[in-house]
């Protein structure tokens, strides 16, 4: 199986290529790993896979013309399934992804569905989506995004071959960042790929660019940080503000920044248990935020959960 446009995860790479080359892809996989750890490049990749026409063990070839069509994102046959206005799928949509699932495809041999935030789905949504992955036709083929393999009920887990995205080594990233970005001083490459900490979605965010924000996100989890990590009560309140200026998706990438740099104080601080239970708090805060929660209210969710025993 061709996975070079996929970096690191030589183990999950070996999987699939011995799956494919033996009794075929599976019609169900869980693609778990947080933002910019390559679970759309992996689900394209795959997508390709199932409906490439060339030899088993040669999939995706990348010239076929369905090939062409997935990764240009044309494919007739491969959907995208998302939340409507950042809310998570909900059960109407899986209703109408299994209705059309039972149309024939297209074009090629296989119909392939891509679900965005799958952990994030309600126990009816879920439910829903098992019948589908137990009952629905031996053509469709699932791919469920998600952060959190977690979030998905062990019945729905069950069903998916599980495909776990890993951090890639800095050395890794470097080539990559070497081969996209040539124009980038080697100076600039290092530092991108030192910061993005494995996670090279988040090294081309910003070598393209749109690093600035990424500066100020950072800077802001480390305020964040500092107040969690060593702050009163009101110095935290204060640091936490921030969490209400944000729009929904920059405000889990920013809860996503801030558990990264607790994770990286753990090991330094002397009061290992108030940063573990700030960790346990910004989890909670994710799961609140990815669900819409209001971002003022997360403000005093931290600061309450952090010295409710103090």
């Amino acid at each position: 199986m061709e996975l070079s446009a996929l970096a690191g995860n030589p183990r999950l790479k070996e999987l699939l290529s011995q799956r494919e080359e033996g009794r075929g892809l599976s019609h169900a996989y869980l693609i778990s790993g947080p933002v910019g750890s390559g679970r759309h490049t992996l689900a394209r990749i795959i997508a390709a896979a199932l409906v490439c026409t060339a030899p088993a063990g040669k999939r995706p070839c990348g010239n076929c013309g369905q090939c062409r069509k997935v990764l240009a994102g044309i494919h007739p046959d491969v959907t995208v399934v998302a939340g409507e206005k950042e809310k998570p799928i909900n059960v109407d949509q899986i209703r109408t992804l299994r209705a059309d699932a039972h149309i024939r495809p297209n074009e090629g041999a296989r119909k392939v569905y891509l679900l965005e935030g799958a952990d994030q789905m309600n126990s009816s949504s879920q439910n829903a989506m098992l019948k589908l992955l137990e009952e629905g036709p031996q053509y469709a083929a699932f791919l469920l995004l998600c952060d959190n393999a977690g979030g998905l009920l062990q019945t729905v887990r069950s069903r998916c071959e599980e495909l776990s995205l890993a951090p890639v080594p800095l050395g890794e990233c470097e080539v990559f960042l070497a081969q996209k970005f040539p124009e980038k001083t080697p100076a600039e490459r290092k530092q991108a790929a030192l910061d993005c900490q494995g996670i090279l979605g988040r090294a081309v965010e910003r070598l393209e660019g749109t690093g600035q924000a990424e500066q100020a996100r950072l800077t802001q989890a480390r305020a964040l940080a500092d107040a969690l990590e060593k702050g009163s009560e009101l110095a935290l309140f204060e640091a936490s503000m921030v969490l209400d200026k944000q729009g929904r998706d920059e405000l889990v990438k920013l809860l996503d920044a801030l558990e990264e740099e607790l994770g990286d104080r753990m090991v330094r601080s002397t009061d290992r248990r108030r940063m573990l239970r700030g960790i346990e708090l910004v989890r909670q805060l994710r799961g609140a935020a990815k669900l819409n929660a209001n971002p003022g209210q997360l403000a005093g969710w931290l600061c309450a959960g952090m010295f409710a025993e103090n």
